[in-house]
């Protein structure tokens, strides 16, 4: 065989490979962004069980824990591998101080019916603030997570919540996709972009970014990007012992109740 020819066939097999790979990792996108929708529904270890319809005819499962009248309320969106009955601690936390919780298992997460998309994701998000608008009198603090961070930005620049509460935020999926596939074209392959960075501007709410120095799965740098083009008010805290999926070890919910209580009798402004 020719020197020609065997590499026309290593180029041949290379490039077969190569879209093999693509188009395996193309189709199985969702199920890499959204592990938490494989998960069996566990107990409810807190709250009570509701059930929020939304205007695209799903129905999402969610624990809420209902605050004291002039309290603030929190709507927690979790991250993409989370779980709502994980949360019995920052339930009790923020009941002791007399706020609410509500926190959202995604659609096609347990509980819910669906399958997850960014479309049915940022819908559900609206859905839970207006379901607890009309549950509650509470002014109401968005909490997102890693994924959740995303939700809340869209449900912040859609509803007039008080203020929002990033942790683990991220620039955008697509930016953090591009890092981890550099030899994909990403940008024309990716479903579910989440444009944190697109978003933020018309989220003109206090905001407080929470983030892990050691974070390996959405580094402080993309965190640091979305602070620096978020508007003000904001403020940053960074815990330089933590990563990713140890944040709650750190002082965070303490931090996290003393940023909610700044807007108890509805006294938001900082």
């Amino acid at each position: 065989m020719s020197t020609a020819k065997l590499l026309l066939m290593l180029l041949t097999v290379a490039t077969i490979a190569y879209a093999s790979l693509l188009g395996v990792t193309y189709l199985s996108q969702r199920a890499l962004l959204y592990p938490g929708a494989r998960q069996a529904p566990g107990h409810a270890s807190w709250g009570e069980s509701v059930y929020i319809r939304t205007p695209d005819g799903e129905r999402f499962f969610g624990l809420y824990s209902r605050g004291e009248p002039r309290k603030p309320a929190v709507l927690f969106f979790l991250g993409n591998a989370d779980r709502v009955d994980n949360y019995s601690f920052l339930a009790q936390a923020l009941a002791s101080r007399g706020i609410g919780l509500l926190a959202i298992s995604y659609r096609g997460y347990p509980g819910s019916t669906g399958t997850p998309s960014e479309v049915g994701l940022l819908t559900d998000g609206v859905a839970a603030f207006d379901w607890l608008t009309a549950e509650s009198e509470s002014q109401i603090i968005l909490l997102g997570q890693s994924l959740g961070s995303g939700v809340a930005i869209d449900t912040a620049r859609r509803r007039p919540a008080v203020a929002v509460v990033l942790v683990s935020a991220y620039l955008s999926v697509l930016s953090l996709a591009q890092t981890i596939y550099p030899y994909f074209p990403v940008a024309l392959l990716i479903k579910d972009p989440f444009r944190s960075d697109l978003r933020i501007a018309k989220v003109k709410q206090p905001k407080l970014f929470i983030h892990g120095r050691r974070d390996a799965v959405i580094p402080l740098s993309s965190g640091e990007a979305l602070y620096e083009i978020a508007p003000k008010p904001k403020q940053m805290l960074i815990y330089d012992g933590s990563g990713h999926n140890d944040l709650w070890d750190a002082p965070m919910v303490d931090d996290i109740i003393h940023f909610v209580e700044r807007f108890n009798d509805a006294q938001h402004l900082i």
